[in-house]
């Protein structure tokens, strides 16, 4: 047994105390480790920076030899003891829903920050202690034991069960299939239930009718609700933590609609990622890069079905789908980074770079190509089968054939299984949109066309972007930085990421008057900063529309045919 224990002598610091008790143990040596990285994100954040003044000492408080043997992970002399106490403590000062955070009114914390275990011991039970006071609440997946008290089965359940803790918890319970979800929200929040439970039951019945069991006896939506503009979301193994803001547009329009897909997001996880896994992370090691190359699958099937089960739950109607995918899209095209690295390759590298725009056009995200590709595979499925099958089918028999039976999957199990499921073969489809760099235009495009819908390409809402194909970037501090440069565009010739831009024509350009003076396509001349010296270039438009935007819709001329193909992918009328 494991007993970890958490405090706060002085919550302003950001610092928590914890103490963890190590017993049984009959080994001349130990060997502490914490994690270096948590489950849904897929790169090394190295925990072990936020703990200060660890010690290792005697239940009497006799220090024991303690010596660092890698950036997280420790070497202790036992001399002889049977019972250790490990001490130190963790700033937990980062406020998403993957970080743990100390605050005066409550408590949050992911056990997989801040909570270290013994080698040997990952598989022993773990129980955590909190001293806070009397009248709290505790929102967590992990069972109450004794008062303020969780125990989890072993440290894999224990890492993957964060909780928060305070008197002002908002709960809510709603049943399907008998089994409970609990609801919780924490902040300065006014949840309209009326409105939130019934919309929850729908994308839960969608998703429990998919994969016919859920995997867990009970599942807890932890919400953090936050006093300014904000958006996260993580996975875990019967619970997601979701934090959101502001707390007082929570239940406007288009911050209810992100809290909406979020959820639906995530409870899609509880099957694909937490069960269905890849090989490659079964079990998941807690101390090194876990590399595998079905992002598209664990990542980019669950934000298409995120969005999509809303929609085919009636909580969504097809026009704010399809507003939700084309966002999808524009973050999609934001650069060419589909030309270079395949969404397969590009899930292997999120340990690399997957979560920061990284150097221009080399890469793709598992998020949205992943859902564009899983949207596609949809349906070409339905198409093949005239909707007697679907990626529901496939998502199903991987729920049934690897999640249930605890084996990983590999990366030719989900194209065997898509093959099956269609009837025909899809290396085509495998080779250009999982394993190539094709343009997703050239399977969007048609895989719309079944269900009565068009892909549209438009010009950019700001002219010059389409004219001469740079973006400028509103995070620099500059009037006019070059934020971004499209390959082959009129910019590409004359202009770098970072240049400022200072006068067009001869003309001033300040407060956002870069629309008027690039409203028209024509031969410019651009005065500009480049590494601090002054330049002049000129840029002329070549006749081709860059930096496109893309819409789907409804085709008015829609098939009676392919109108009832709609019906049966959307389950709404055209």
């Amino acid at each position: 047994m494991l007993h970890y224990h958490l405090s706060a002598q002085n919550p302003l610091s950001g610092y928590l105390q914890i103490r963890t008790v190590l017993e049984n143990i009959n080994t001349p040596e130990l060997y502490l480790q914490l994690p270096a990285w948590r489950p849904g994100r897929y790169e090394l954040q190295n925990f072990a920076q936020k703990l200060q003044d660890f010690r290792v000492v005697t239940p009497e408080g006799t220090p024991l030899p303690c010596r660092k043997v890698s950036k997280d992970r420790w070497q202790v002399e036992t001399q002889g003891q049977a019972q250790v106490h490990v001490h130190y403590n963790f700033y937990a000062r980062q406020m998403d829903a993957g970080g743990s955070w100390l605050a005066e009114d409550f408590l949050y914390v992911n056990p997989v920050n801040c909570l270290l275990t013994a080698e040997g011991q990952e598989q022993e039970p773990c129980l955590v202690s909190m001293a806070i006071p009397d009248h709290w609440q505790i929102a967590c997946g992990l069972p109450t034991v004794a008062p303020k008290t969780l125990q989890a089965q072993n440290f894999d359940q224990l890492a993957d069960s964060p909780f928060i803790a305070s008197a002002t918890l908002q709960h809510q319970v709603y049943e399907e299939q008998g089994i409970p979800f609990h609801v919780w929200f924490q902040g300065e929040c006014q949840p309209n239930w009326e409105q939130l439970i019934p919309h929850f039951r729908a994308f839960t019945r969608e998703q429990l009718a998919l994969f016919e069991t859920f995997p867990v006896p009970d599942y807890h939506f932890l919400n953090i609700i936050l006093p300014y503009q904000h958006y996260h979301g993580v996975e875990h193994l019967n619970s997601t933590v979701i934090t959101l803001g502001p707390a007082e547009l929570l239940m406007s329009p288009a911050l209810y609609k992100e809290l909406l897909g979020v959820s639906c997001h995530e409870l899609f996880h509880t099957w694909n990622i937490k069960q269905i896994r890849p090989i490659e992370l079964q079990p998941y090691n807690f101390t090194q890069e876990n590399y595998f190359r079905t992002g598209y699958v664990a990542e980019g099937v669950t934000t298409y079905y995120g969005d999509y089960l809303l929609a085919r739950g009636g909580v969504f109607t097809a026009d704010q789908y399809f507003q939700e995918l084309n966002t999808v899209l524009k973050k999609h095209t934001v650069d060419q980074g589909e030309q270079h690295l395949s969404v397969a390759d590009s899930s292997f590298d999120t340990w690399l770079d997957g979560y920061k725009p990284g150097v221009p056009d080399r890469k793709v995200s598992i998020y949205h190509k992943g859902c564009i590709a899983a949207l596609v595979l949809d349906l070409e499925i339905r198409r093949a089968t005239q909707n007697r099958r679907s990626l529901d089918e496939v998502m199903r028999r991987l729920w049934q054939e690897f999640g249930q039976t605890g084996r990983g999957y590999r990366e030719e199990d989900y194209q065997d299984l898509a093959q099956q499921v269609a009837g025909i073969p899809l290396e085509d489809y495998f080779r250009e949109m999982i394993f190539g760099t094709v343009s997703f235009e050239k399977w969007l495009a048609p895989a719309l066309d079944y269900v009565g819908c068009t892909l549209e390409k438009l010009p950019s809402a700001l002219p010059y972007e389409s004219f001469y194909g740079f973006k400028v970037n509103p995070a620099l501090p500059a009037a006019a930085a070059i934020g971004y440069v499209a390959p082959g565009s009129p910019a590409a010739a004359v202009m770098a990421v970072e240049d400022e831009l200072i006068a067009v024509n001869g003309r001033k350009v300040e407060n956002g008057n870069l629309v008027n003076l690039l409203a028209k396509p024509e031969p410019i001349e651009l005065t500009l900063f480049r590494q601090k010296k002054l330049q002049t270039v000129r840029l002329a438009p070549d006749g081709l529309l860059h930096l496109p935007q893309y819409n789907v819709r409804k085709k008015p001329e829609a098939s009676p045919e392919q109108q009832a193909n709609f019906r049966a992918w959307l389950k709404q009328e055209f």
